[in-house]
């Protein structure tokens, strides 16, 4: 009986912390993305509802919105349309930073957010 409680409340306890995990990418959170000598700073605003994620991506040259996101845990991927193309995203969240890795046109980057204040 002891065993049969300690592994529930083991779950219980996953369970918690993989909601609260999801839940604290909620906000703004900034980064710069690099291309050569090009850098492009962005922020990105999720919104965590259970397992979907859903949010915008701003920069200065304007607002793309997060589309299909899905998040589990820690590890969460989302898609943006930029220009007709879907660029797939593919992101995990270490508490206070969150780390993006896509792929456009065969080149692929990776991104260090960081929350906004």
């Amino acid at each position: 009986m002891k065993k049969r409680v300690s592994i529930i409340a083991l779950f219980v306890s996953c369970f918690a912390i993989c909601l609260a995990a999801s839940t604290d990418l909620n906000g703004k959170w900034k980064g710069i993305l690099k291309f050569g000598d090009m850098e492009l700073p962005l922020t990105y605003t999720f919104q965590v509802e259970g397992e979907s994620l859903s949010g915008v991506v701003t920069s200065d040259q304007g607002d793309l919105p997060i589309a299909d996101g899905k998040i589990k845990g820690s590890d969460f991927t989302f898609s943006l349309d930029i220009g007709g193309n879907v660029m797939p995203h593919a992101g995990k969240f270490y508490g206070d930073s969150t780390i993006i890795t896509s792929e456009f046109n065969g080149m692929k980057t990776h991104l260090k957010l960081t929350r906004a204040q």
